[in-house]
């Protein structure tokens, strides 16, 4: 039966974003929550890391994945208490104070506006190799048009875009896993058992290469906030929350860890096809599969895409949620039809003037912007963890039964993960690839810290 336009929805749960549309169904939040965990980070970016790391790449991904498991667990507590699209940034502000929720969400909006820009660019480029002499430009400039219409209208069309998105990602990988592990088992027809030999170099970089495969892994990670972000606008967010938190630690056990181990398993770790092709074309071409390459490359495209529909449903809600609580300019609050469509064209505006820096100033605006963002999700996770730390007895204390989603051994896993993600810094700072993320990030924390608080100072004297 077609959804009627005058059907009355479920009230929001308390704290949930009452202007905005519930449109979102369980079966999009899990399949969003199941599929925003796979992204080209992983179908690309892996290669890098297992190049560094070696076979301890899959050391690396586990370390990395067990910090994102806890950081969730803290958003969902949170999250599933009082959801908001403002998620962490609105939790930041509950806890410490306007500054912090001003500092984590827009910081968080210039990371995911960026990334809108250069998952376009990337998407681009597969298409143009497709079709050789059509423009990059032309191509970002259709997909952005694409999904700003997609999220002007109803958030039920992003649930259904994340959906089919999610349902190809998922169906590749668990398709590969399949592959993969019948390969190793010297089951599958045509290829024969490569057993332990490509693992017997477990450390060939030494402690060195772990810690570059372990600062590639950690930031493959991100994206996975968004299906905090989206509850807000499900039918039962507390629900969807609670369902998507508690399958967190399978999805990256499964799916990154995993895919890490069947790939180092199947390929030599050092092989130029892991870097040049990617290490999921390199092993299906390891196992004889015909296009292969074309294959993944239509799995990647729909991954950079099903990040630009994310990322821009993503930055609408975290700009809109900030200016609700005063935290912006008040036209980007403005909502039509459940939608906050001002919110969304600027998201896609910021994305699409990084696409034409990318073209105009690539070797100078560009690459500062690039750094500015590289080091932010570590500070949103600070934000998260502190915030937990300080809301959880007032959690406590709100509902007698307790929190619906529980931290695990609170406190003492909390401070394990802040001392992680410190660690993630030290280590930053000692690689000279990642120093100037680091100090670009701290400089743009710093100015949106410093605006903020002066912005509380202000409206605390009104």
């Amino acid at each position: 039966m077609p959804h009627s336009t005058t059907q009355v929805e479920k009230p929001p749960a308390q704290g949930a974003d009452a202007s905005l549309s519930h449109g979102l169904k369980q079966r999009h939040l899990s399949m969003i929550a199941l599929g925003g965990v796979i992204g080209a980070g992983l179908f690309v970016g892996s290669g890098a890391a297992i190049a560094a790391a070696g076979p301890s790449v899959v050391v690396a991904y586990a370390l990395s994945g067990l910090l994102v498991m806890l950081v969730m667990r803290m958003l969902g507590e949170m999250s599933a208490a009082h959801p908001s699209s403002g998620s962490f940034s609105a939790h930041a502000e509950r806890a410490i104070g306007p500054w912090a929720g001003f500092t984590a969400g827009w910081s968080f909006w210039v990371l995911l506006c960026t990334a809108v820009g250069l998952e376009g660019i990337g998407a681009a480029k597969i298409v143009t190799g497709w079709l050789p002499g059509t423009p990059e430009w032309a191509w970002v400039a259709l997909f952005m048009v694409v999904f700003c219409v997609t999220n002007l209208a109803a958030v039920r069309n992003f649930g259904e875009f994340e959906f089919w998105f999610a349902a190809l990602k998922v169906g590749a990988i668990s398709l590969f896993l399949v592959l993969g592990v019948l390969a190793i088992a010297g089951v599958l027809p045509g290829t024969d058992s490569p057993g332990t030999t490509h693992l017997t170099d477990f450390l060939p970089n030494g402690g060195e290469g772990l810690i570059v495969g372990l600062l590639a892994s950690v930031f493959a990670y991100g994206g996975l906030e968004t299906v905090t972000i989206a509850a807000a606008e499900s039918e039962d967010p507390v629900r969807g929350v609670a369902s998507a938190v508690r399958t967190a630690m399978w999805r990256i056990a499964l799916f990154y860890i995993g895919s890490m181990g069947v790939i180092v398993t199947l390929v030599p770790w050092d092989s130029k096809e892991v870097v040049e092709k990617g290490p999921y074309v390199a092993a299906l071409d390891h196992l004889g599969i015909p296009g292969a390459g074309q294959v993944m490359n239509v799995v990647v495209l729909a991954a950079l895409l099903s990040a630009m529909n994310a990322n821009i449903y993503g930055s609408s809600r975290i700009a809109y949620s900030l200016v609700e609580r005063g935290q912006g300019p008040r036209a980007l609050a403005r909502v039509s039809a459940g939608v906050p469509r001002l919110a969304v064209l600027t998201s896609c505006v910021f994305g699409f003037v990084c696409v034409v820096l990318s073209h105009w100033r690539p070797d100078d605006v560009f690459p500062w912007l690039l750094n500015m963002i590289g080091a932010v999700i570590l500070v949103v996770w600070i934000f998260i963890a502190v915030s937990q730390l300080l809301l959880r007895r007032r959690l406590e204390r709100e509902t007698p039964q307790g929190p619906v989603v529980r931290m695990w051994a609170f406190p003492y896993l909390t401070w394990l993960a802040l001392a992680g993600m410190t660690a993630v810094f030290v280590l930053m700072a000692r690689e000279a690839d990642t120093r100037a993320q680091l100090y670009y990030t701290g400089g743009m924390t710093a100015v949106l810290a410093a605006a903020g608080y002066l912005r509380q100072r202000r409206r605390a004297g009104d």
